[in-house]
Parts: structure tokens; sequence; C-alpha cells
């Protein structure tokens, strides 16, 4: 059965009509954007008239890099982010295994780096602060994380393995013992968690959610759940990504959009496991990580285009962004260069792109996936980057405006749970990005935030609010007026012209309250509900 809803007197964000003020949704389709007077014409054949009260309908947001499983387990697990010292955490920890006695203690988001210790908890800490019980406490990038010998001994590998370090792990320790610390959770409990992250990933107005999954990361029954939670009628959607090396079959069997996402080149700069080509400024010497060498990702990526599928890397540091699009490069010399294009590869994070690695992206057709969160959590002169690199080199982090206007794909993310799931909060960190030359308009960037994410999934009915597009939007209760902003001051004088026909969007200036969501609507769809 045919149903139609028509939403009126508000303020819908189209370039079909910039002055519209109704929109009509027939099933999960966009029928028809316009004025106030031509929405009478549909207001007796609607199936539901809804009355706006003057609300912005935008687009939904795309969160573009998103961990689900782990997400719900932030959210249910000990809070470290706020954490100022391993006392501190500690006791958080002892806290958390009082009140849930028998159960295993996770932990997500402590930062040594600001703390007066300057290090992590111990095994021995742990051990005591947990009760013996099975403790790991992730750090804020994912990538380290320090562990109890209840973990230890659920598996007598993790010791042995690579990036073991008395309680403290990294590669393939670390992925050891992520497994083993989620291994005596409960199965229901984890599908609960998903639901309720993504519930909330739909209170913040996203309607889409690119779930990243790999062997080091999650068991293939979680990737597999992950994305049958997403074809559920009352959550976003689910477009999911499967990062194992020489499993493109895999990825397919799975409904995959591509085999790729956090198929890790390198690591974290944070964990100093990005791969650079100078050394890291705090630690004389060390250089990174390179999982992968050209060769092995060249054959990723030419298995992907034969299959038709998206190849994908995560790559942070510059010499593992060279690495990554080296090797879509050279899988143009076997496959041809529509082939490799039709495809629309992307890579992950490229953090530390220079002009060349960019212009050769665009010529690519890679499509970036980036976290604006990055540079509001760690830029800066006194800033994580600033720590681990130097002024100079952190200064050329994370290049927004180069990339787009090289014609670069630029979808935005959250890495959750490495920075929260955020919709507006994405856009001001890249429209106020620390480096002012490296600025986006916070049109380009809302663009980003919600067609950008549709894209760079090869999808391209959506992420617009114009007939025959899908129905994936949010409506926004906006504290002020509409406005344009744009880096450069010349562009924003002609934007800003009611002539100009460019609609408006709350204003992003720090400090400034951002707008509140009043319900999501997915595919026509109602998700949620103030």
């Amino acid at each position: 059965m045919t149903t139609s809803t028509l939403y009126r007197n508000g303020r819908i964000y189209s370039p079909a009509d910039p002055f519209a003020t109704a929109m009509l949704v027939v099933d999960d389709r966009i029928a028809w954007v316009g004025p106030e007077g031509a929405a009478d014409v549909h207001a007796d054949d609607a199936t539901d008239v809804v009355d706006l009260e003057d609300a912005l309908v935008a687009p939904a947001f795309v969160d573009a890099h998103v961990h689900l499983t782990e997400t719900g387990l932030a959210r249910d697990g000990v809070d470290l982010t706020t954490v100022a010292s391993v006392p501190e955490a500690l006791d958080r920890v002892a806290e958390h295994a009082r009140r849930r006695p028998g159960e295993a203690v996770l932990g997500f988001g402590w930062d040594e780096g600001d703390w007066p210790e300057r290090r992590a908890p111990t095994r021995a800490e742990l051990d005591r602060a947990g009760g013996g019980a099975p403790v790991y406490l992730a750090r804020r990038d994912v990538h380290t994380a320090v562990v109890s010998s209840a973990v230890l001994r659920a598996d007598r590998t993790i010791e042995s393995a690579d990036g073991y370090d008395d309680g403290t792990v990294r590669r393939d320790a670390h992925h050891r013992a992520r497994h083993a610390a989620r291994g005596s959770l409960d199965r229901t409990r984890l599908r609960a968690l998903r639901r309720e992250a993504l519930r909330d990933a739909a209170s913040r107005g996203i309607g889409a959610v690119h779930e990243m999954g790999a062997p080091h990361i999650s068991e293939s029954d979680d990737f597999a759940e992950v994305l049958a939670l997403g074809r559920e009628p009352d959550v976003p959607d689910v477009i999911g990504y499967w990062g194992g090396l020489h499993e493109v079959e895999r990825a397919r069997e799975f409904g995959a959009a591509g085999a790729g996402g956090d198929l890790n080149i390198d690591g974290s700069l944070g964990s100093r496991s990005a791969r650079l080509s100078g050394d890291y400024a705090d630690a004389p010497g060390e250089y990174g990580r390179l999982y992968l060498d050209v060769e092995e990702a060249t054959a990723h990526v030419v298995a992907c285009t034969r299959a038709g599928l998206q190849a994908g890397f995560h790559c942070i540091g510059d010499e593992a962004v060279r690495t990554g699009v080296t090797a879509v490069a050279e899988a143009v010399r076997q496959c041809g260069l529509a082939e490799v294009v039709a495809c629309r590869h992307r890579l992950e994070h490229v953090e530390m792109p220079d002009p060349d690695l960019v212009a050769e992206m665009a010529r690519l057709g890679i499509a970036a996936s980036v976290q604006p969160g990055f540079d509001a959590a760690w830029g800066g002169p006194d800033g994580m980057y600033a720590q681990r690199l130097d002024a100079q080199r952190a200064g050329t982090l994370n290049p927004f405006a180069s990339m787009a206007r090289a014609g670069v794909l630029l979808a935005f993310g959250s890495d959750s749970p490495v920075t929260p799931l955020a919709g507006w909060e994405t856009v001001r960190a890249a429209a106020q990005h620390h480096v002012r030359e490296h600025r986006i308009s916070a049109r380009g960037a809302f663009s980003a935030a919600t067609r950008g994410g549709w894209r760079a999934a090869r999808i391209e009915n959506a992420g617009v609010l114009a007939p025959g597009m899908l129905a994936s939007f949010a409506v926004w209760e906006v504290p002020g007026e509409l406005v344009v902003q744009a880096a450069d001051e010349r562009i924003a004088a002609w934007s800003t012209d009611p002539r100009s026909g460019v609609p408006g969007l709350p204003d992003l200036s720090p400090g400034v309250p951002l707008p509140r969501c009043r319900w999501t609507v997915v595919r026509g769809r109602t998700v949620w509900v103030e």
C-alpha cells in the first residue's frame, strides 16, 4: 500500500528549490519539494500532513566510519575519556567491578599524554582494581590497550604474540586480547548494545553508517549480525566493509559494499604506529609500522577491481598514504583506468597526504573517508599531533580544503568510539579546522557529512532532498537564523545575498548552540522521535 506524507511550514534544505518550505514523501522517495502555496495541491491526497512549525529539514547525516559493537561496548563500559590520572582510571575500574561483579570490565578512551604519570596502568594495578576480573582498557585510538592477568589466562598466546609488553598490547597481541576480553560477553547483550548504539546515531540525525569490520577487530559473526541489524525497519541503514586481506569472496558473501575499510596499512599517531617517512619528534628513530607493502596492497586492489567491489585501506601516516595511493595507481596498469575509477576505491583517515598524492587521488577516483573530529581532538599547537610530530608536520594534517579543491570525494565519519557519533559537531570541526587554510565552507562540510557518505559507498540516489531521491532526512530545531558560512569572505559576501539562492545552514561558529534533532526519517520511515 502506497503511503504519502506532506511536510509543510518548514525550511527545506534542497538544491531543487532553495526557498522551499514543503516536501512530499511517497513511500521511500521524495516526490516533490516546493513553496507553501503549492503544497495545497498535495494536501488532500496525502496520507499524513505534518506541520514542521518552521523547523529545518535537511538530509540525514551519514557516518562513514564506525564500529558499532565497540561503540555499544564503550557506551556500556568504563568511560575513560575524561580521566586525568592513573589512580582515577583505576578507581573507575574498581567501581565498575563492584557494581557488576562477575563481568569482564571493558573501558575505552584513556590517553596517557596528559596524565602526570605519562604512562598507562600496569597489569598488576588492573589485577588489584578489577578484583581478579578480566579487564581490558583501550586507548583513545583503540590501537593500544592494557589488560589484566585474567585476560591473558583466557588466551595463552597473547604473551607470545607480536606487540605484547607486560600487560600492554599492540598489533597482533592487541587483536588477540580484544577477542579474549569479549569472549565471556553474552551475545544477547551484545545485540542490545549494537541496537542502542544505532538508536543513538538516529537521535543525532544520522540516517546511515558505514560499519568497518575486519578479522582483527571482531568475529565474522559479529559483522554479519551488524549488517542484519541495519536491515531492520526502525534503525539507520548500515553499509558494511570487510577489511580482510585475500577475502574478496568473503566480503561478497556478507553483502558488503567493499573489501576494505580497516584493512590496515599502518596504525595510529597516538600509538606511534602510523607509518611516517621521517621519525616521530617525541620518539627519535621510531617511524611507525607498515603492515602491508605496495605489492600486497596492489594485489588486493586488483582482486577487488576485477570483482567489481570497492577496495579500501586504513592509512594515516604519509608513507602509508603513499603506499595506498601507489597500490591503486599500480592496479590501473593491470585493470585499466576506467575500471579502477568505476570502483571508487577508498582510503580511510588519510591524514597526511602531500599535494602530489591529493592530485593522484583525484585522478584515480579515490574517495577519502576522513574524520574532522580527529583535528578537533588532537590538532592545534598543544595537541597530540604537535607532540608526536612537530609544529610544521602537524600543520599539514587533514587538509580538507585542498582535497576538496582537487576534486577528491570527501565523506565524513567519526571512527566511533574513537570520537563520538556526531553530525553537526563534525561539520563544525571541518569548518573550524585548527589550520585556517584547511577549513572548508559549512556547506561543503555538510555535503561531505551527508551526500558524501552515500557517494563514497557508490550510492548516488541519496543525500539530497530532491524528487526521486531516497527520503532519508532529519528535522531540526535551530537556535537562531540560518546563515551561509564560507572560509573565503569574498564567497560569503555573494552567497549571503538572497539573489544567490544559496540555502542557509545553522550558525556553526564556536560557542553557538547546535541544532536539536526532533526526529529522523530513513527511507520514508521514522526511526527516531524526540
